[in-house]
């Protein structure tokens, strides 16, 4: 069988050298057609994302790790870049001269040629561009004689967009467009053509409209696709049931935020005489209306996911869908996916049940309720809830064993960053940005879920069929390498060695906290992490430190979740015939590398309308003083976290010295004063500036005693 580790394998050998790719084929001994087509795809894939490269005389060889680096471009308004590496910690990025970054832009995902190297910082010029960030650019258009061009609002974009006047669409002067890239070029500006005109800058709505566009998220469904969802039923029908478990007279909740409405998981609990719990996982069976390669499908499949921005969401599956006949609403029969499980006092899953079911949700519970009732006791929520008073209780006990007795003592990393909440008026301006709170009820559900898909994802591993897993694998050794570096610092070890178990790092989180570097070195532990994505290979989950992982509980609002369903639905009902099987083999990567992308699109969005908001939400402050943290330390200033999350930078030519930066230690020192700026000091700062087109705070430092 061909695989990738195959091809790495020799590749890697101490004897090899590069060969064309005839040789490479002869040499693996790869023979029939079909073999050749399958090698062909696997060495391709592996050349789109730098895990292999062609030397100048065409021949593949693997990209010495000294010479060629993975990371991301961080472009600059005045031309130039820095490439932050997959495996850096902090401080050391490439810096790529203007000539050197071969058509390359903000936000790709390249591979860079290191040419020189230095104790400050190496240079490097873009070998490849592994993944465009941008395909879609917003920006203002400006026309000329012979031809348009379009300047893009993010000013690290530093190139402007080519426009021929055949391709302007209409475009005026000074009017914010949409641009579609037609043609990249290496050494050259890109070509591309209008797709839409948003109008002038003073429009209402058009920085997250300008988002969405760049983003390039479709915010309608497509006619074919709303009239398929139009004509579903909007109740569960009685010819529906036949062969589901019906678990309608047991008694069911959801749990969710308030504004909720695409409720996907519903729950049911009670304890065994043997002293297990049994706990129910119901999910809505979003493949029972949306059948594989109908418009809803294929439509589904392109967005991905939901994408929740701060003031929308846009939906994967039309709302008839997400908020109607798949939406676990109370008070009506839905169609459900369960898990049952058995779980023991010590957190293991006895036995389980996944089976095909309808429920009837008896209450629709949001997270604050659910808190009062067991945190706060609150007369009123329990008088009113009485009848669910036990099970949530037993949920908490459940929840804290999944907690404590499974995931902690197999070494599960715990991260509890805080996230903002954003507070919108009706016009949707900002109106506040506070912490969000992580209560039980949340940990709750939490927990819960991670045990339902650890279960489904080892129970399909077992069934050797296909399938999509979540995966998260080992931090590589360079990133664990630096930070052990960057840990002695502060006084603290990690276990040397190219693996670090989880439970290493789990103790390195619990040492931490408390302490007053623990917000910043939470970040660099998880930055040293990889990042989790979708496989049809099962790696396993490191930072749960979980064998078998996947996304089974959310098909609603993420595309994998209902793949998954719908394997396991046809291997329920024996009709995964060989030639299913055989196309999902066939088309399982692809799946899970467009599921990741489009994923990793979401939630880049997502933090930027963050962002916008937060800014706009400090537009009216300029002046003020808040109390912040030192979240990070570059070569021109510091950028200072407030304690709701906002941040903004300091400049260092602001500061009232000459100030040295200090890269390896990640501080500022000032060479009259000796005054310090350190990543994780306290520093009070007042509201110099505020950008709202380019989600942009300015800071400036009010006091800070010499050291």
């Amino acid at each position: 069988m061909i695989t990738k580790e195959g091809i790495l394998a020799v590749l890697q050998s101490d004897t090899y050298k590069p060969m064309s790719f005839k040789d490479l084929l002869n040499h693996m001994e790869v023979k029939s057609k079909r073999d050749r087509n399958e090698f062909k795809k696997i060495v391709d894939r592996m050349l789109s994302q730098g895990d292999v490269v062609k030397n100048k005389k065409g021949r593949y060889m693997i990209p010495p790790k000294d010479t060629y680096v993975k990371g991301t471009l961080q472009g600059h308004a005045k031309g130039f870049g820095f490439v932050i590496p997959e495996d850096a910690i902090s401080g050391n990025d490439i810096f790529i001269s203007a000539n050197n970054l071969n058509g390359a832009l903000d936000k790709d995902k390249v591979l860079v040629k290191v040419i020189k190297k230095t104790d400050k910082r190496d240079e490097g010029e873009i070998f490849q561009v592994l993944e465009r960030g941008h395909q879609k650019i917003v920006g203002t258009y400006e026309k000329s004689r012979n031809f348009g061009f379009v300047i893009p609002d993010n000013d690290k974009l530093c190139k402007d967009i080519y426009i021929s006047h055949g391709d302007a669409m209409g475009a005026k002067n000074g009017e914010k467009v949409v641009v579609d890239i037609t043609t990249w070029h290496r050494d050259k500006n890109p070509e591309g053509k209008v797709i839409e005109v948003l109008g002038g800058p003073d429009t209402i709505g058009i920085e997250i409209l300008s988002i969405i566009r760049e983003y390039d998220f479709n915010v309608e469904f497509p006619d074919e696709v709303q009239a398929q969802a139009n004509n579903l039923p909007d109740t569960v029908e009685k010819g529906e049931l036949e062969g589901r478990k019906d678990l309608r007279n047991i008694p069911t909740v959801t749990i969710d935020g308030k504004d909720a409405k695409d409720l996907d998981d519903a729950i049911t609990i009670s304890k065994l005489g043997n002293g297990n719990y049994q706990l129910g996982v119901h999910i809505a069976d979003v493949t029972h209306y949306v059948e594989e390669n109908s418009p809803l499908d294929r439509e589904a499949y392109e967005r991905g996911t939901s994408v929740y921005l701060v003031d929308r969401v846009i939906p994967m599956l039309p709302p008839k869908l997400s908020n109607g006949i798949c939406s676990l609403n109370a008070g009506v029969d839905r169609l459900t996916f369960s898990c049952i499980m058995e779980i023991d006092p010590q957190g293991n899953v006895a036995s389980h049940e996944v089976t095909k079911s309808v429920i009837h949700v008896d209450e629709r519970m949001n997270y604050e309720d659910v808190t009062a009732i067991l945190v706060e006791k609150d007369p009123e929520m329990m008088e009113r809830y009485k009848d669910f008073v036990s099970m949530f209780q037993e949920m908490q006990d459940l929840a804290n064993i999944l907690s404590v007795e499974r995931r902690e003592k197999r070494g599960s990393i715990d991260f509890d960053f805080p996230e903002a909440k954003i507070i919108l008026d009706n016009q949707g301006k900002t109106v506040d940005v506070k912490l969000y709170e992580r209560t039980i009820s949340h940990r709750i559900i939490e927990e819960f879920m991670l045990v339902c898909n650890e279960t489904v994802a080892e129970f399909m591993f077992w069934s050797n069929l296909p399938f999509l897993y979540r995966v998260h694998e080992d931090p590589s050794p360079e990133k664990l390498d630096a930070l052990r570096e960057f840990l002695t610092n502060f006084g603290y070890t990690l276990k040397k060695g190219e693996k670090v178990p989880p439970k290493e790092l789990q103790k390195l989180v619990e040492d931490i906290k408390g302490t007053k570097e623990e917000y910043f070195l939470s970040k660099l532990i998880l930055r040293s992490m990889q990042q989790a994505k979708y496989e049809a290979e099962n790696l396993g989950h490191y930072g749960l430190a979980a064998k078998y992982y996947c996304h089974f509980t959310s098909p609603i609002r993420r595309y994998p979740d209902l793949l998954i369903h719908r394997i396991m639905g046809q291997m329920l009902a024996k009709d995964l015939t060989e030639k299913r099987i055989k196309k999902y083999n066939k088309h399982m990567d692809e799946y899970g590398d467009h599921t990741s992308i489009r994923e990793r699109l979401a939630e880049r969005a997502e933090r930027d309308t963050d962002d916008l908001k937060k800014t706009e939400y400090m537009a009216d402050k300029i002046g003020e003083t808040f109390e912040g943290i030192i979240s990070s330390v570059t070569s021109f200033g510091f950028f200072v976290e407030l304690n709701n999350t906002v941040e903004g930078l300091v400049r260092v030519q602001d500061l009232n010295d000459y100030f040295v930066y200090d890269e390896k230690n990640h501080r500022f020192i000032g060479e009259r004063t000796k005054v310090q700026y350190k990543l994780g000091d306290p520093v009070k700062v007042k509201v110099a500036n505020v950008s709202i087109p380019l989600s942009q705070v300015d800071f400036a430092v009010v006091d800070k005693e010499s050291k």
